[in-house]
């Protein structure tokens, strides 16, 4: 009971304390960084307004758990704390498609610009009780290394990033991890904890296993024992944010994780709300070639007029027009011309009235991600040790 104390003190430290130290060296990124949208002054020269904004423009609507008073909570932690922490935890469950990759990519990038660090949490260990990869860890971790080295050769900034294997931080800390995970545990319903299944991409009615009703508490620990101030996940996971938020009430701690939910990209087929690798023809993946993203951009749901439920519109909003800062389309002069948008809502206003037809939107959006995805393509051609990895994960069946 002793430690169980211990850890309970420790969560209630205020936001002024210092960032943890890098566990080791961080890889060179290699190839371009991604961008930034717009032009940012140095972060210690952005006031806190412009760190404010760039955070914000992460999260679905431009907005964050809570919302409350003009974003207080936010406001509070990026003016007061040097480095807060962001995190964002991944099961190595297969290749990485362009939502896990790009968007991160961006996302990423925007919060190490305003002044975070983050923290990607590689959770083998979860993967494993979530039977990905047939539940074979050695597979699992594999995975995990392949997708460090996407990112890397995708342009993100890892100078302010550090990743950490879930396995060997928690056997390492481990009288810290485990009383956290039973007093979480013991704390909430079967009932509450049940309904965070879906943060495994599973339903609520879904028989499952002991180890996978463990498994919410657990990542409801893991914000808790990586010091996060933001959790940067999916709009997927915001139950068990929340459970997180929840429990500062339970054990009366008074600064809380702000949670910051990035867009869900959606299939590429009709009717998809979710990439899923188990499906090739649902996403494009990091690593496809030029010819494999044009048939699949050509392949996909694009019903003209309409925006909503349309997933090229979606790709152009969230991962083309934010990289490049704009969106070139190329058409015949009796069709309007060669027409450059920087605005969405332009873009969808013309799609909407037809005056962008799919015919040329698909070409312009295939354009654009092969060419965001070219580095990728070159680093896992190049380099021996990626292109190895790259061969193993293709070999490996994918499992719910």
């Amino acid at each position: 009971m002793e430690e169980v104390k211990a850890v309970m003190e420790e969560l209630k430290v205020t936001v002024e304390g210092e960032k943890a130290p890098v566990e080791g060296e961080q890889a060179p990124v290699e190839g371009e960084m991604a961008p930034v949208e717009g032009e940012m002054a140095p972060v210690e020269e952005m006031s806190l307004d412009e760190k404010v904004k760039l955070v914000l423009s992460v999260g679905e609507n431009n907005k964050c758990i809570p919302e409350e008073n003009d974003f207080a909570e936010l406001r509070n932690l990026l003016g007061k704390k040097k480095d807060p922490v962001c995190y964002d935890g991944f099961e190595p469950s297969g290749r990485m498609h362009i939502a896990q990759g790009v968007m991160k990519v961006l996302n990423v990038n925007k919060l190490t610009r305003a002044g975070c660090v983050f923290k990607f949490w590689i959770a083998d260990w979860f993967a494993q009780l979530n039977n990905k990869m047939g539940g074979d860890l050695k597979k699992i971790q594999t995975v995990g290394r392949y997708m460090i080295e996407v990112w890397k050769a995708a342009g993100m900034d890892l100078e302010r990033v550090e990743f950490l294997w879930s396995s060997e931080e928690i056997n390492g800390r481990a009288a810290e991890y485990w009383p956290l995970v039973m007093d979480i545990a013991r704390r909430n319903t079967l009932n509450r904890i049940t309904r965070c299944c879906t943060i495994m991409g599973r339903k609520e009615g879904d028989e499952m296993s002991a180890g996978q009703i463990f498994y919410p508490c657990m990542q409801c620990a893991d914000i808790f024992f990586l010091k996060a101030d933001i959790c940067q996940l999916g709009n997927d996971q915001v139950r068990v944010n929340v459970l997180a938020r929840e429990y500062c009430d339970q054990i009366k701690r008074k600064l809380k994780p702000i949670i910051l939910s990035h867009h869900m990209l959606p299939g590429l087929l009709a009717g998809q709300e979710k990439m899923s690798k188990s499906d090739p023809n649902s996403a494009i993946f990091m690593e496809d070639d030029e010819a494999e993203v044009k048939k699949k951009i050509k392949q996909a749901f694009c019903p003209p007029q309409e925006v909503a439920g349309n997933p090229c519109i979606e790709y152009v909003q969230y991962i083309v027009l934010p990289w490049f800062n704009e969106f070139e389309v190329s058409r015949d002069e009796k069709n309007g011309g060669k027409k450059i948008y920087k605005d969405i809502e332009e873009l969808k206003k013309d799609y909407t009235e037809g005056l962008l037809h799919p015919g040329d939107l698909k070409p312009a959006l295939s354009a654009g991600l092969n060419k965001i995805l070219q580095p990728v393509r070159d680093h896992f051609k190049n380099d021996p040790k990626a292109k190895d990895l790259l061969k193993t994960v293709k070999s490996y069946k994918v499992t719910r």
